[in-house]
């Protein structure tokens, strides 16, 4: 199992190395390469490529010095980089960066396999976070969870039509009584229904109205 593994801080680097050589994910005999800035990634990366090597999985800070001559500026272009040259190789971006948009920008833009904010990172929630990569699941880190989550719930909420269900739910309205009133099916409600209820981890209608009215969207 080949693992590249970059970060501009080598402690950093060698507590993933540490952490990926136990148990479960130190029985897959981990080969590690590790670079720390982007211009020592691009030659690592273009040397395994010369020997007709690739990497099974890379896990690369996103604020990495950047390569200019190459147009590497950070590891979002690294990500983007070896995407090009290794299709097969699952990724794992680690960021300090904790702003809602700058999360979200990585999850939809840059799509790696999985997504960790520093502060949440140990090294059992490394090995699952790999572990989970590998079997071909995706990976977000409880506050990369919080900031998507933040931003869909704004996103769910600029539609008319949500702001209109939610309005009528929350005066006592069924869903079942308001394809009457607002142009849409019962079925199509209740779908929307579904997604406001998992954007603010509510089980029922109810919740999902005080949820609502607790964080100001209604």
């Amino acid at each position: 199992m080949n693992v590249f593994l970059v970060d501009d801080h080598p402690l950093t680097v060698e507590g993933y190395n540490s952490a990926l050589l136990g148990e479960p994910f130190g029985r897959h005999h981990p080969i590690f390469t590790k670079a720390y800035n982007c211009e020592e990634a691009y030659f690592e990366l273009e040397r395994a490529i010369s020997k007709k090597g690739s990497f099974d999985i890379a896990i690369i800070d996103k604020g990495l010095p950047a390569y200019k001559e190459k147009s590497i500026l950070s590891g979002s272009d690294l990500t983007v980089l070896i995407r090009q040259k290794m299709s097969d190789c699952k990724i794992i971006m680690i960021t300090a960066h904790t702003e809602v948009i700058v999360v979200y920008d990585i999850a939809k833009k840059i799509r790696p396999e999985g997504l960790i904010i520093k502060n949440d990172i140990s090294p059992e929630k490394l090995q699952l976070a790999v572990m989970q990569v590998l079997q071909g699941n995706q990976y977000q880190s409880p506050m990369v969870k919080n900031c998507i989550n933040e931003i869909w719930k704004k996103e769910l909420m600029i539609e008319d039509y949500n702001r209109q269900i939610l309005l009528y739910l929350s005066k006592g309205f069924k869903i079942k009584e308001l394809e009457g009133i607002i142009c849409l099916t019962t079925s199509a409600i209740q779908k929307r229904v579904g997604r406001m209820k998992k954007a603010f981890d509510a089980t029922d209608d109810t919740g999902l109205v005080k949820e609502a009215i607790k964080q100001g969207f209604i």
